[in-house]
This record gives structure tokens, C-alpha cells and sequence, in this order.
């Protein structure tokens, strides 16, 4: 009889090893690095959410919630995004709790795509979106935003479109590059798609997220969109709670259907008592209506202190990240630069290499300002060495 070890195991992604966060975030640590690369805040929340979160397991909220998630905050959910975007989901069946973003897109991809179904993906994007599409058997179709502005490049995208594409992944604001979708940039998707059967997974984590006064476009503001899309959002990069992993889905009824099959299999639930403080949370105020200017105060001091730096800075329209050209700093590629950074300047970022499937390397490095004003100015204080480097 053969021993377990002897068995071949095949793998479901064999080209996929330890993600760089972990790779560049263990390297800062043997350092004693300022980590500005993987992306969640070093602050705490509001105290009044804990208490929140005290308060629902004192009161009982310790057993499973309903598979779709708490109605009190499926309830909240749907007026704020009423509120915000000027449509309604019903709370009943349109609006599902998710664990987290990562498992809201996964499952929505899980619903959508069958084998051989192609995907369109905007790169650099998010890195479990790949190996999600794989996972379901389907195909990745790239297509690859402008370098340098990393805005959509409509004309491309109308090239990657073809009988078998199943869906689009769309992001904004946008993780990596900080960039934001304009609203002619959503009429353009919205009329592109009209006349195709393609599905969009619109990853909006980063919504209450955007500066100088920009509106976040959401999916949900335009019909032919919204008609099609699964809206995925985080309560995590909201509320500074990145750890608890809970986020939701607001799609069509039809499209929930499909949504809540594969939920209800996948994870089924999520946790109970922090589905209760985070409704009561929401319905006491609009906690996430200050966060485009706290957010944006971290930025403009951020980018103020990287001015006295030889980085090229390029625009941060939204989220809590700020790239930077590496052109003048080093000959270095975007990953050794990293490390570089970590191991002698002592501060960590991630290369934009590590967003796109084949590595592209344009000299471009990613930070995240999601930090205390006291970090910031650490890792600025580090950087200064550059200039003497230069």
C-alpha cells in the first residue's frame, strides 16, 4: 500500500506561489522596516464600533445569522447606497453579507463563469482575481490600462470582447494605481456592454475613498450597469476593521439568486455579532462621511514630504495608495528596488510589477498612506536618504 506522500497532487494553480504582501511584509518585519506596503491602516476605529460589537454579544447575537446576512444591516446597505448612488435594492433579495471582498468576488465569479468562459481583466489589478477566474475554470483575457495614468482604454477593451466573454472585473477606485473612473469613463462601459450579454463584477471597496471633491461613480449609478453588475464593497476599508473580513454584494434579484447559491456552499454566513454592530453602527450616522478628507489629509501630507524625494509622483485620485516613479532613484527593477528599500533605506513597498501577470516593470512602486501621522513621517524622514542618492 502507498504511502500518503506518494500520492502526485496536481494543483488547481500551479503558477501561483506566496503573494508578495506576504513575501515584502515578513521582509519589513526581519528589518524593523516601516511597512508601508500591504494595504490597512496601522489606527484603530472608532471606539464606538467596539462597543458596538460588545454590546450585540452581551445581547445574544452569538448563534447563525441568516445565510444572506443580517436584515438590520441588509437594511442599511440598501439606504446607503440609495442615499449615495439613487438606487434602490431591496434588502429582502438584493443586498448579501459577505466574508470580506476577496470571497464577494470569488463567489460572484464562482455564480457567473463556467469552463472556457472568458474574463476580461484590467491590469494592474487586484491579485486574487486571476487565480479566482482560474479556479472556475474560466479564461483570463488581459487587457492592460494606460501605463502611467492607468486610466481604461476603451478601444482595448472593445478588441478583448468576443462571443465567449462571460464578464468584466471593473475596479475604482483603483487598487493598485489610486486612479478613479470618471463618469464618461462609466457611460463608455455602460455603452460598450449594452448590446453584449457580459456580466460586470464591479469592485468598489475603496468608494468613500476619492479627493478634491470627486464623486465616486459607482456601478449602481447608471442603469445599463447596474443591470448587470454584482457591487462588491468592504466594511473592513470603510471602518478601519480590515481584520474582521466583512463586505456585501448589492446585485439585481435575478443575479443574487445565483449569487446566494454558491454563498450559502462557500461560507454560508458571516459573523453574527459584528453584523449587529456594524447595522447599529449605520443607522446611528454616516460614519463614512468624513473619510474622503481624512483620507486626503494623509495624502497631501504624504505627498508634501515624497516632494523632497527624487520620486516622480503620479497621481492619487482615490484610495489610500500613492505610486511613484522610480525612474530617477535607482536602475534597479521595481522588485529588487523594493527590497532594496526595505533592507538599506528601511521602508517597504510593493512593486506594480507584482499587479500584472507577466511581470510588467515600468518603475513603478506603490505606498500605502493608510498610516498614523507618526508612521508617515517615519518612513518620510527614511526616504530623505534618497536624495543624496540621486
Amino acid at each position: 500500500m502507498s504511502s500518503p506522500t506518494a500520492i502526485r497532487l496536481r494543483s488547481r494553480l500551479p503558477d501561483v506561489g506566496t503573494t508578495i504582501f506576504t513575501v515584502m511584509s515578513a521582509l519589513a518585519a526581519k528589518h524593523q522596516a516601516v511597512n508601508l506596503g500591504q494595504g490597512f491602516p496601522d489606527f484603530a476605529c472608532d471606539p464606538a464600533l467596539i462597543d458596538q460589537v460588545t454590546s450585540a454579544m452581551r445581547a445574544g447575537h452569538n448563534q447563525y445569522p441568516p445565510m444572506a446576512g443580517v436584515p438590520a444591516l441588509r437594511e442599511a446597505v440598501s439606504q446607503k447606497m440609495e442615499r449615495l448612488y439613487q438606487r434602490h435594492y431591496r434588502a429582502a433579495d438584493e443586498i448579501t453579507i459577505t466574508a470580506g471582498a476577496t470571497q464577494a468576488i470569488f463567489t460572484a465569479l464562482l455564480a457567473l463563469v463556467h469552463p472556457g468562459d472568458e474574463v476580461i481583466v484590467l491590469e494592474p489589478c487586484y491579485d486574487s482575481y486571476q487565480p479566482n477566474i482560474v479556479l472556475c475554470g474560466g479564461v483570463v483575457v488581459r487587457v492592460p490600462l494606460a501605463p502611467g495614468t492607468f486610466r481604461p482604454d476603451f478601444a482595448k477593451i472593445a478588441a478583448a470582447l468576443s462571443p465567449k466573454t462571460r464578464a468584466i472585473i471593473i475596479n475604482t477606485p483603483h487598487n493598485p494605481s489610486g486612479t478613479v473612473w470618471s463618469r464618461a469613463d462609466m457611460l463608455a462601459l455602460q455603452d460598450l456592454l449594452a448590446p453584449t450579454n457580459v456580466w460586470v463584477v464591479s469592485d468598489e471597496v475603496y468608494e468613500h475613498m476619492v479627493f478634491d471633491g470627486a464623486a465616486h461613480e459607482s456601478a449602481a449609478r447608471y442603469s445599463g450597469l447596474a443591470e448587470r453588475a454584482l457591487i462588491v464593497s468592504s466594511f473592513g476599508k470603510t471602518y478601519h476593521v480590515t481584520g474582521w473580513k466583512v463586505g456585501f454584494v448589492a446585485a439585481p434579484a435575478a443575479l443574487t439568486t445565483e449569487f446566494r447559491k454558491v454563498h450559502q456552499f462557500n461560507v454560508f454566513t458571516v459573523n453574527t455579532a459584528v453584523q449587529h454592530a456594524l447595522a447599529a453602527y449605520m443607522l446611528d450616522s454616516a460614519p463614512y462621511a468624513g473619510l474622503p478628507a481624512f483620507y486626503q489629509r494623509k495624502r497631501d501630507l504624504f505627498r508634501a514630504g515624497l516632494a523632497h524625494t527624487p520620486f516622480k509622483l503620479l497621481p492619487s485620485e482615490g484610495t489610500f495608495f500613492q505610486c511613484v516613479d522610480i525612474s530617477k532613484v535607482s536602475a534597479l527593477s521595481e522588485s529588487d528596488f523594493c527590497q532594496w528599500l526595505t533592507t538599506d533605506i528601511g521602508v517597504t513597498a510593493i512593486p506594480m510589477s507584482a499587479f500584472y501577470a507577466d511581470g510588467f516593470d515600468q518603475r513603478v512602486v506603490r505606498f500605502c498612506f493608510a498610516k498614523e501621522e507618526a508612521t508617515l513621517n517615519a518612513a518620510l524622514e527614511r526616504l530623505q536618504k534618497l536624495s543624496a542618492l540621486a
